[in-house]
This record gives C-alpha cells, sequence and structure tokens, in this order.
C-alpha cells in the first residue's frame, strides 16, 4: 500500500506535533500493513530530523512543495500507468490557517481522491481511523488504543451530500443502516437530512421522530451550522460526499466546514467519498462484532 504523506509546518515542527501524533501510536500498524509513506521533502525531513519512529520502514522522500512534491503526489493518486508511480491515497494534515493549504495543489490533492474513490486523509483522528480501518480488513486484532474512535454511541455523526451525490449517499445509508444507527446522534443538512429520515421510517425508525437532525441547506448555512458543533466538540465525524466536477456558488461554506474539521485535528473523523466510507463501515460492522 503506497500512501503519499505532507503536513504543514504547525504539524511537523517538533516531536509534539500532529504528524507524531499520529505516526507514535500508529508506528505498529502501519508495519503489519507493509505501508509504504511518500513524503514530500520537507514532511520526510522532519522524520528523519526528530528520528521518530526509529526505522520506520518504506519512507521514501519526494521533493519540498516549493519544488512540485505535492504536485508529484496528485499526479501519482491519478496514476502514472505503473504500480510504482500509482498511490493508493494520500494524507495531508492541514494547518487551516497555513496559505499553502488552499494552493491549488493542495485542492486537486483531495479533488482526484474523491474522483479516484481513495482515501484523503486531512486530520490525526482521521489517518488513526484509516489505520484502524485497514488492519480489520487485514483480519489483525482490533486496537484498544482506537476505541474511542469507535465508541459511536457517545458520538454525533453528519451525514452530508450534494445534489448530484444524494443517490449516492441514501445507497449507503440503506447499505450500513445498522452502523449509522449506533451513533448518539445523526445530523444532516437540509433536503439530504429530509430524505435520510424518510429512508429511515420506510425501515421501521418511529415515524415522526427524525433520524438525522436538519440543519439548514448547504447554500443556506447548513454546512455552517454543522461546522459550529465541529469546532465546540459535539460533532465527532463526517460523511461528506462532495460533487468534485461542479462549481458551487456555496463553495466557502464548504471550505468552512472542512477547516473546522482540521482546526479539531485530533477529534475530528471525516470521509469524503462513497468508496471509502463503505470500507469504514464494513470495518465497524466486524469491529463491533468482536469479530475483525
Amino acid at each position: 500500500m503506497r500512501i503519499g504523506l505532507a503536513a504543514n509546518r504547525l504539524h511537523h515542527h517538533d516531536k509534539h506535533a500532529a504528524l507524531f501524533r499520529w505516526l507514535g501510536p500508529c508506528e505498529a500498524g502501519l508495519r503489519e500493513l507493509g505501508v509504504q509513506l511518500h513524503a514530500v521533502g520537507r514532511t520526510y525531513d522532519a522524520i528523519q530530523r526528530l528520528g521518530f519512529p526509529k526505522d520506520l520502514p518504506a519512507l521514501h522522500r519526494y521533493p519540498n512543495g516549493r519544488q512540485g512534491g505535492l504536485m508529484k503526489l496528485v499526479a501519482e493518486v491519478v496514476g502514472m500507468g505503473t504500480p510504482e508511480r500509482t498511490l493508493d491515497g494520500a494524507i495531508y494534515l492541514m494547518d487551516p490557517v497555513d496559505p499553502s493549504s488552499v494552493f491549488p495543489e493542495a485542492t486537486a490533492l483531495k479533488r482526484q481522491c474523491v474522483i479516484h474513490g481513495k482515501p484523503f486523509i486531512s486530520t490525526v483522528a482521521t489517518a488513526r481511523d484509516w489505520i484502524e480501518v485497514e488492519r480489520v480488513h487485514a483480519g489483525l486484532t482490533a486496537d484498544p488504543r482506537a476505541d474511542d474512535l469507535h465508541a459511536f454511541e457517545q458520538q454525533t455523526l453528519a451525514l452530508i451530500a450534494h445534489d448530484a451525490m444524494k443517490p449516492a449517499m441514501l445507497a449507503f445509508a440503506d447499505e450500513h443502516f445498522d452502523v449509522l444507527a449506533r451513533f448518539q446522534h445523526r445530523v444532516g443538512t437540509g433536503t439530504t437530512g429530509q430524505r435520510l429520515n424518510e429512508l429511515a421510517w420506510s425501515r421501521g425508525w418511529p415515524q415522526g421522530q427524525e433520524w438525522v437532525t436538519r440543519y439548514q441547506s448547504g447554500p443556506m448555512g447548513g454546512d455552517a451550522q454543522i461546522a459550529d458543533r465541529v469546532l465546540e466538540g459535539r460533532c465527532q465525524r463526517a460523511i461528506f460526499f462532495e460533487d468534485p466536477h461542479v462549481a458551487r456558488q456555496h463553495e466557502a461554506d464548504i471550505q468552512l466546514l472542512e477547516r473546522a474539521v482540521t482546526t479539531v485535528t485530533d477529534q475530528a473523523v471525516c470521509i469524503t467519498a462513497p468508496r471509502v466510507a463503505a470500507r469504514w463501515a464494513q470495518a465497524a460492522a466486524k469491529r463491533g462484532q468482536g469479530n475483525p
């Protein structure tokens, strides 16, 4: 498994930074899964400089960002024709106030991951969650250190989908209804929330009782309302099916929610592609049965 890796300076400047808050607890999982990390220049240098984790296998250096390193990650997410030039996803630990986090190559990295159904991971919590999902799929014993991420009965889940992605969200919710129903609360924006409630009622959820608490539609500020919950620690996971192929007049609101997630990097998990969400839900079901 080949994964691109980048982190803004805030997240790699010392051994307590976000990059190392992920690498430390997940070092064993990286080794078990045989993950190859393809790190952009300064991110690679920080790992080498701080000597942590020790002797991490399969760590490869790409050029610095200003020399095209992040652009190379984008190209390899798309695929360059050979397994050696194709990435299976990308981890980009973002500082939401670092201007480089909205450079074209950063936006393109996420967009191409979404288009190609590969994980795009922008927070420590999402990176930890991804390792545990892959461990479960590999048949490994559940890691107790990931139990906090799977305490769904104490968490709130946001379910959001743009117009072209609403059918995919409904299909996902229908197939994985039992996993999603384990969350203490579910929230969503306008139309998506209503359609999910109708789905839940058709499956026996009490009529008139909302399965998803509805906020405003995205263009009317629903993304911002949910972003506020994320910032206050009242929403721990977002499944956000974006349509990467259309321009959106409320793009600033979408970015606001994404920035909120990266602001609380250790606390919020965000999944942005149906294929990745399905893989998470399958692993969550197995882990919940105690049978990874």
